[in-house]
């Protein structure tokens, strides 16, 4: 598992997330959407488990360069995870739930400039019709919303610079963001969070033609006052940096 040590880091990188030894291989083939066989360095062939539900577009490419990380948990059907996949000059952080833990430690350390006001973080949070938030954030220091809910989106889609969401059509964002939109009626704060799982990007917007119904919403969800913060992350073998802001093109 990922994240064994946080820490603040300098000017250039908002927030850093060390990583246990991750070991090196190429994809053979991705498949089943939660299993993955991998050719490590050496030449052993494992299995690994994947967390991300989506396509993949332009990420599962057999031959790849990855990276997987092996958990010390016996009771694991598979030890290795696929943490990480390189596409071009870039890698890209493919694990949906890396982001989660990342933003969670980061809001923990108040860190980031658009939720330090909170000092409580609670995750995986129920909210609405069966429903869970990724964080509900609380007891702000200064006077606002009460509560901050919010949900984390990993993107690994490139579209050339423009960071894309989603990479299938996705009835479950649509219902997060149709429940954040509720969140701001009942008087609360909600923020949707892409992270950009990659550094070769510029910008982020939505993919419109693989999900239409999911663009309609982020536009009405802004409209109605869902705040939307793009944020991209660099993955290097020994750590993660989650570096900054990306403008969002609607």
């Amino acid at each position: 598992m990922l994240g064994q040590h946080v820490e603040r880091s300098g000017p250039l990188s908002l927030f850093v997330w060390r990583n246990p030894p991750l070991l090196a291989g190429r994809l053979l083939r991705r498949y089943k959407r939660f299993l993955a066989d991998i050719e490590l360095d050496d030449g052993t062939l494992v299995t690994a488990h994947t967390s991300n539900t989506g396509s993949m577009l332009g990420c599962a490419t057999p031959g790849s360069p990855v990276y997987l990380s092996r958990a010390d948990n016996p009771k694991r059907k598979l030890p290795y995870t696929w943490e990480a996949v390189r596409v071009g000059r870039s890698w890209v952080s493919i694990n949906t739930l890396l982001p989660n833990r990342l933003l969670r430690a980061a809001c923990e350390a108040r860190a980031l400039a658009e939720l330090a006001d909170y000092t409580a973080v609670r995750a995986e949070v129920p909210f609405g019709d069966k429903t869970r938030f990724d964080l509900l954030l609380e007891e702000p220091v200064h006077a606002g919303p009460l509560r901050c809910y919010v949900e984390i989106k990993n993107v690994t889609w490139a579209d050339g610079p423009v960071a894309r969401f989603p990479d299938a059509v996705t009835t479950r964002g649509q219902k997060h963001l149709r429940e954040l939109m509720r969140a701001v009626e009942q008087g609360d704060r909600a923020m949707l969070i892409f992270f950009v799982a990659r550094a070769d990007c510029q910008r982020v917007a939505p993919a419109d033609t693989i999900d239409a119904e999911y663009g309609r919403l982020l536009r009405q969800a802004i409209d109605v006052g869902v705040e939307v913060l793009p944020l991209f992350i660099r993955f290097c073998r020994g750590r993660i940096e989650l570096e900054g802001r990306l403008p969002l093109v609607l």
